[in-house]
């Protein structure tokens, strides 16, 4: 849930990078890092196993300019997606304002996006937010694959976005729809915090 601090009249949203192991989450968050400038981010914190995936979180406090009068900001994380760490995921979940859920679009990595978006439903549910409100944007990576390894984008649709949300194709290694995603659930957690009903319930 967002945190809105009237003294410093700042407002923090926690936006949640979601998906299956080496799908490009972290990839997403290194890549924002960094091109944006240094008085603009703070420190990213990244805890990683052996195997270089991540384990805990990477943290990114990312300032959006001025809205209303206050200066909004936002932390980026990333959960690990092997499925041993189903409880580190639920407690990185725990007061996000947005998800992105990054796809791997290689086709033989379709059973392990769909069990992770069931994964991130029922974490979601299971932290009493409703998996069908809550802001969400899907980006499908590695999209700069040869096509007779990796799925369309509307073969994915078809089979991942069933809520209709906007989705964005992406090589996250190179930067191609890294800040368009990042716009896109930017947007939507902005709008829902500026709605009356949302902020009636806050």
């Amino acid at each position: 849930m967002s945190l809105v601090n009237y003294a410093s009249r700042e407002i923090t949203c926690k936006i949640v990078y979601y998906g299956p192991g080496r799908s490009g989450k972290t990839t997403n968050l290194h890549y924002v890092y960094g091109q944006v400038p240094d008085e603009r981010k703070g420190k990213m914190v990244s805890l990683a196993t052996q195997t270089d995936r991540t384990l805990f979180f990477d943290f990114l406090p990312l300032d959006l300019g001025t809205i209303s009068g206050f200066t909004t900001r936002l932390q980026l994380y990333t959960v690990p997606g092997q499925v041993y760490y189903q409880a580190t995921r639920k407690l990185v979940l725990q007061g996000a304002d947005g998800v992105v859920f990054v796809a791997d679009s290689q086709s033989r990595q379709l059973e392990e996006n769909i069990e992770s978006l069931q994964d991130l439903h029922a974490n979601l549910g299971n932290q009493g937010m409703d998996p069908r409100t809550v802001p969400l944007v899907l980006q499908y990576n590695k999209q700069d694959l040869p096509r007779d390894m990796i799925m369309s984008v509307d073969d994915l649709d078809e089979v991942l976005n069933f809520r209709g949300v906007p989705r964005f194709a992406a090589d996250a290694l190179h930067g191609i729809g890294v800040f368009e995603t990042l716009r896109g659930i930017a947007e939507l957690v902005l709008k829902r915090l500026a709605s009356p009903a949302e902020a009636g319930s806050r």
